[in-house]
């Protein structure tokens, strides 16, 4: 098993932990918990994709998974940053 394999695998797992996690209610899909792990497990997934193991549509579906969740993260922060003041 190479590194790319374990860091794959590692990344299925934490991604499938953020789904049952929203799935079931333990976790809020909004908030960065989960944002986070989503992005961290789809990096995984795809660099086991680009530097092992490519597949076309696996790349395609994890890039758009990591690029989800990045802007859930973006919009998350953009909500917490208080609001301009008119001077």
């Amino acid at each position: 098993m190479t590194g790319a394999d374990v860091a794959g695998l590692a990344g299925v797992v934490v991604m499938l932990l953020a789904y049952a996690g929203a799935a079931l209610g333990w976790v809020d899909p909004k908030r960065p918990l989960s944002l986070l792990c989503n992005l961290f497990g789809a990096g995984g997934v795809l660099w086991s994709l680009l530097t092992d193991h490519f597949n076309l549509s696996a790349t395609v579906m994890e890039a758009s998974w990591a690029l989800v969740a990045l802007a859930g993260l973006v919009r998350w922060v953009m909500q917490r940053r208080p609001p301009a003041r008119a001077s």
